[in-house]
């Protein structure tokens, strides 16, 4: 495995770890935006892998996913799907309390575990 694949999967955990705390102190919204950050950095390791070069700086998880070549099981790419469209309005929100309306604990809760599940199946399959 490269370093900076190496590095990416330690980013990715970083984050996913971060998410756990934010859903702990109540900071819903920044579960969601940690959570897609902890997914775009386990896809740029599987494309760094994938292509033997460093990854694209892009935010779009269904084109890591494609750059990649990783064959998501559907429910998996689903999920990413659904969570690269809230990925505008947790890093840009027009309306804070919309947003926060948006992504209340049950939502922020599934999408961690969600996450977690992606997660650890990409880990997986990359080592």
């Amino acid at each position: 495995m490269r370093s900076d694949t190496g590095n990416w999967v330690d980013l990715a955990e970083y984050d996913l770890e971060t998410a756990r705390h934010l859903l702990k102190t109540g900071r819903y919204l920044y579960v969601v935006f940690m959570c897609h950050l902890a997914l775009e950095k386990m896809l740029k390791a599987h494309v760094t892998e994938t292509t033997q070069a460093v990854a694209p700086k892009s935010h779009d998880l269904i084109y890591l996913v494609k750059k990649s070549e990783v064959q998501l099981p559907q429910p998996f790419l689903e999920f990413i799907g659904k969570i690269n469209n809230a990925s505008i309005p947790t890093r840009y929100p027009e309306d804070l309390q919309r947003a926060l309306a948006d992504y209340p604990k049950p939502i922020a809760r599934s999408y961690l575990e969600q996450t977690t599940e992606v997660i650890g199946w990409l880990k997986q399959i990359l080592v």
